[in-house]
């Protein structure tokens, strides 16, 4: 069983216009609405995948209740909380395959239900595979909850995938995740450092064993124990990168407990991320695309020590 932490889940709304222009009226072609936040994203992924995935987080209010409602596939172990869940909003330009996000705050998390989330984390974990923590922190949760998270998994000798930012992240690297997944400006914020390879070295000495950085359109940049890679589509693919990320933590995941080596995670990682990029919706992918892109993706680099 793969573990999703998402302390800050949401009502993932997406829309569809023909073009999106400021200041005026628009007419919405196309509306969907999914269960999301990152790790949601990522259990959806594992489960296409055919991995057996249990979600946890928050849920709380109308929203909470409907995002409860349309989960399927997963173990449902989400903790009530009085706060209502968030809703995203995601408008697509048909016209120009752009999209701009709209994120509402998450709900304020009282001390006892941070209590009572700790105490069901501590219980799923020691079943658990491995685990995702992934996403914001709704106001309330100690800007440190991911250490004290990474560090409960570790504790378990379970791997844990961190994926997350700012100060959230800085203080997760030092209680040494077996790997991060930023971006490269959230590589850039915790390190410094605009240089890939020197920022994903940097975050390991910061605590990560392993990094595994988004370039975007270009791919993967990758720093672990066992070597250095980089992994990139044939070429670059449109459409809507809402969840790709979250698609490469899946990727990445999914191979670590299938025991593949690090090239083979990050080119279902790649190959994932630009399946997603041609889904309409966030934790979702095209499967002819993934399955025509797993053997094209290039991975170059070597198994020296990192």
């Amino acid at each position: 069983m793969i573990l999703t932490v998402t302390l800050n889940i949401a009502l993932d709304v997406t829309y569809r216009v023909p073009a999106l222009r400021p200041h005026t009226t628009h007419r919405v072609t196309d509306v969907w609405e999914r269960p999301g936040g990152k790790g949601l994203n990522v259990a959806r992924v594992l489960t296409a995948l055919g991995h057996e995935v249990t979600v946890t987080g928050f849920a709380g209010g109308a929203t909470g209740r409907i995002v409860r409602e349309r989960l399927t596939g997963v173990t449902d172990a989400l903790v009530p909380v009085s706060g209502a869940t968030r809703r995203t909003l995601a408008v697509v330009d048909a016209s120009s395959g752009d999209t701009t996000q709209l994120n509402e705050p998450g709900p304020l998390i009282t001390p006892a239900e941070w209590s009572a989330f700790l105490k069901v984390y501590g219980e799923l974990v020691a079943g658990a595979d491995a685990v995702a923590l992934c996403g914001s922190l709704p106001p309330g949760v100690p800007v440190g909850a991911y250490a004290g998270l990474v560090r409960t998994a570790r504790a378990a000798d379970v791997p844990v995938l961190l994926d997350t930012s700012g100060e959230a992240l800085r203080r997760g690297v030092a209680a040494r995740p077996d790997v991060i997944k930023p971006n490269s400006d959230e590589l850039a914020e915790l390190t410094g450092s605009h240089e890939p390879l020197r920022a994903t070295q940097d975050a390991r000495r910061r605590g990560a064993q392993s990094v595994v950085a988004s370039l975007g359109p270009e791919g993967l940049i990758a720093a672990t124990p066992e070597g250095r890679w980089r992994a990139a589509p044939p070429a670059r693919i449109h459409g809507n990168p809402t969840g790709a990320g979250d698609s490469v933590s899946a990727g990445l995941l999914s191979a670590l407990v299938e025991g593949r080596p690090w090239p083979d995670r990050l080119a279902r990682a790649v190959a994932l991320a630009a399946a997603t990029v041609r889904s309409e919706v966030a934790g979702e992918f095209d499967r002819t695309v993934y399955e025509e892109l797993l053997g094209r993706i290039t991975v170059t680099g070597d198994a020296t020590a990192a």
